[in-house]
């Protein structure tokens, strides 16, 4: 029945079957083992909607396809770039094992700087203490606080030095007198006015000393020898009164 004037035809697009693609993505030849020669060149389809974009479609095998091997060239550039970050890495610690040690060392001089000028403060103290134990004043409690000082000082690295008969070394001795002396061969200290101190290796005060140099005028001493005994004018004795007795008149009066 032909269709009424106005209407429209049969719904064909509805009705038309949806048309089936089968593409042959098989690298094998199905007839044989070789690999087949021609490649499909139909464009492929659009990605299915669940598939995320640019992913690789799996091969039919299973298995992802293999990369390429870096050629020779990036090898050596990245080998490089290897040596160099592992040098600048060694660089790094070495310039902090440097920085430590060099902190440490400043840190301990500062330390030795800080007891030193807390020592040099307490040197009149001491000194005040050797003139109270010349007087003999250093007695009782007094004395036991005295002595206790010094042990605490000396703990802490404090060292006195200057005795007398000492040889006079100018960078550790200050000479407030000189004389000449006979009983030296070197210059001497003779006398110590204020003894001096040392922290460790750090001098903080020259001892106050009195030098005395050797007399150029002065003789040495003579060594007395005993004397040899006269052998040969005894002898000679005992021969003149043996030649007496010969030569003069006997005793009883008779001519020899």
């Amino acid at each position: 029945m032909p269709p009424a004037t106005g209407g429209t035809g049969p719904r064909e697009d509805e009705e038309q079957e949806e048309r089936i693609v089968v593409r042959d993505r098989r690298r094998i030849d199905p007839n044989g083992t070789a690999p087949r020669g021609g490649t499909d060149t139909a464009a492929p389809e659009s990605a299915p909607a669940d598939q995320p974009a640019g992913t690789a479609e799996p091969s039919e095998a299973g298995t992802p396809e293999t990369t390429a091997a870096p050629d020779a060239g990036e090898v050596e550039k990245l080998s490089a770039e290897l040596a160099e970050r592992t040098a600048d890495l060694k660089r790094v610690v070495a310039e902090y094992a440097n920085y430590r040690r060099r902190v440490e060392r400043d840190r301990n001089v500062a330390a030795e700087q800080a007891t030193g000028a807390v020592l040099a403060s307490l040197l009149p103290v001491l000194d005040d203490l050797d003139r109270a134990r010349e007087h003999g004043d250093l007695v009782g409690p007094f004395g036991a606080v005295a002595d206790q000082l010094t042990s605490v000082l000396t703990k802490a690295g404090l060292t006195p030095y200057g005795e007398a008969g000492d040889p006079f070394d100018p960078m550790h001795h200050e000479a407030v007198a000189h004389s000449l002396s006979p009983d030296v061969t070197e210059p001497t200290c003779v006398m110590v006015m204020r003894r001096g101190y040392r922290h460790g290796e750090r001098m903080l005060r020259p001892a106050m000393v009195a030098v005395a140099d050797p007399d150029p005028d002065a003789k040495p001493a003579e060594s007395a020898t005993p004397a040899e005994p006269a052998t040969e004018p005894a002898a000679s004795a005992d021969a003149g009164e043996q030649k007496k007795g010969t030569d003069g008149p006997s005793t009883d009066g008779s001519e020899s």
